[in-house]
């Protein structure tokens, strides 16, 4: 796998506009963190500290900081002989994090709909707003769209314990794994499914919301699956 890539902009330092010391590892967390979730940095791709250092322009302990928190989400992990690398998910792994999340959303989607506050259906409205928008999506720009569609049905949802469990499965890990596999059509199928969701929810349906969630998030796995097998030495993992 390569080095660290630079930003879409070409620009793979971070001095300018850098964060106070206090906030400096929060900062590189953050940036990593986007550029994980954005398919900027790949599944297996390393991530060397010296480049780390120079692209934040801090010393080794606040970049050693910032990986052990990664890890400790399940972003990254550590390899022998290779260091910090970007997670890659087993088949097993998706499976079984799907398996989780399919019933957890759908109780997120059945809560959402029977949510009765006005004002926070509002909110809701508005954070998902972008999912109706006709223009054509950029893979890194519908992988952010997804997690934040997803979190704004959890915070209608109002169940707190089941937001943070939910936070815990890296649903968005795990489409940018397959995020080069992402095409126009696959794109165009997840927006149409995403707005039947929430048109079930706004009309406040909870079991069209659930099942439309349920059949969103079994074609998400099916798809997931697909891809992880046709990889070269992934269809053997357990």
């Amino acid at each position: 796998m390569g080095h660290l890539r630079t930003t879409p902009d070409g620009n793979s330092g971070e001095a300018v506009g850098a964060p106070a010391h206090g906030a400096t590892v929060a900062h590189i967390v953050e940036r990593l963190r986007d550029d994980i979730l954005a398919h900027r940095l790949s599944p297996g791709e390393r991530l060397i500290e010296c480049d780390l250092t120079a692209r934040f322009a801090v010393s080794r302990g606040p970049v050693r900081e910032a990986l052990r928190r990664l890890a400790a989400e399940g972003l990254i992990e550590h390899e022998p002989n290779r260091g910090a690398v970007v997670r890659r998910l087993s088949q097993r792994e998706i499976k079984e994090l799907f398996q989780i999340r399919v019933e957890m959303e759908s109780l997120a989607a059945r809560l959402a709909a029977e949510a009765a506050e006005p004002q926070e259906r509002a909110r809701f409205a508005e954070e998902i707003e972008m999912i109706f928008d006709e223009a054509p999506r950029l893979v890194c720009d519908y992988l952010r769209e997804n997690a934040a569609f997803h979190e704004a049905i959890m915070r209608l949802a109002g169940n707190r314990q089941l937001r943070d469990l939910s936070m815990r499965l890296h649903l968005p890990l795990i489409m940018a794994q397959v995020g080069d596999a992402l095409t126009v059509e696959v794109l165009r199928t997840s927006v149409r499914e995403h707005r039947a969701i929430a048109e079930a929810i706004l009309a406040q349906d909870p079991a069209a919301a659930a099942a439309a969630m349920r059949a969103h998030l079994e074609r998400a796995a099916a798809f997931a699956l697909a891809r992880g097998a046709a990889m070269p030495g992934e269809g053997s993992k357990a």
